[in-house]
């Protein structure tokens, strides 16, 4: 699935700002409060929670912040928090999944479909692009964790489905009712991962040229940009040759 691993690299080649980085502590704070009001706020007996602290950890959120939002949960807030899931098409008619989680599901909606707007894509009913992802826990080690081949035992072991191996690093995929079972077979076996996550992987790509490729990440900027929204999935294939021009 290249789209996934080059989006995380563009990400990260363009470098976060503060301003960026703060938006991002806070969205992931909020993932962590509504995880911790929905089961225990231990994350040891709540295995969504624990995922939230885990990828907050890799983001590089302090500690103290992980804390006060496990906190925020016992104290009330999260409570009016519901989590709604858009889809739509972008430049060239790539498919858009943006996750969201508001206290105002008008305002979240109006501010998406905006966002769509002028960003040269439309929002469409639930289920327009749904069909063309499936549903996947991923767990994520750095290339040099291990060779290819140990990985994929390592995998076969935990009971996950797939691996993709590259010098970007290893990508695990499995069920998503598995993810929690799989992430703890594979850290035992490789240590602590890079990232857990429930994520949209997509079972058809697009393939953009540069321009195409500039608008979607003008787009996907301007979606994660609004306070209400979470994450954002694309499925976009792009040549390591535009790859290398943006």
């Amino acid at each position: 699935m290249a789209g996934h691993s080059k989006w995380a690299n563009i990400q990260h080649r363009k470098g976060r700002q503060d301003a960026a980085r703060s938006k991002l502590f806070s969205k992931l704070s909020k993932e962590i409060t509504v995880a911790a009001k929905m089961g225990d706020p231990d994350p040891d007996k709540n295995p969504r929670l624990r995922l939230a602290v885990k990828e907050a950890k890799s983001n590089s959120v302090p500690k103290d912040v992980i804390d006060r939002a496990i906190k925020k949960s016992q104290a009330g807030e999260g409570d009016d928090y519901e989590e709604i899931r858009y889809e739509g098409y972008g430049p060239n008619g790539v498919a858009v999944i943006v996750e969201a989680m508001t206290d105002n599901r008008n305002r979240t909606a109006s501010n998406v479909r905006s966002t769509f707007t002028k960003n040269g894509g439309n929002l469409g009913e639930t289920g327009s692009v749904g069909f063309m992802f499936d549903r996947k826990g991923e767990v994520s080690y750095p290339a040099d964790v291990a060779d290819a081949d140990t990985v994929m035992m390592a995998a076969i072991e935990a009971g996950a489905e797939d691996v993709e191996s590259s010098e970007d690093g290893h990508f695990i995929y499995c069920a998503d009712t598995d993810l929690n079972e799989v992430s703890s077979a594979l850290e035992a076996e490789l240590g602590e991962s890079e990232s857990t996550k429930l994520i949209w992987k997509p079972t058809t790509t697009t393939e953009l040229d540069l321009e195409s490729m500039q608008k979607l990440m003008k787009l996907v900027d301007a979606l994660e940009d609004d306070d209400d929204v979470q994450r954002v999935t694309t499925n976009f294939e792009a040549s390591d040759e535009v790859m290398a021009q943006l």
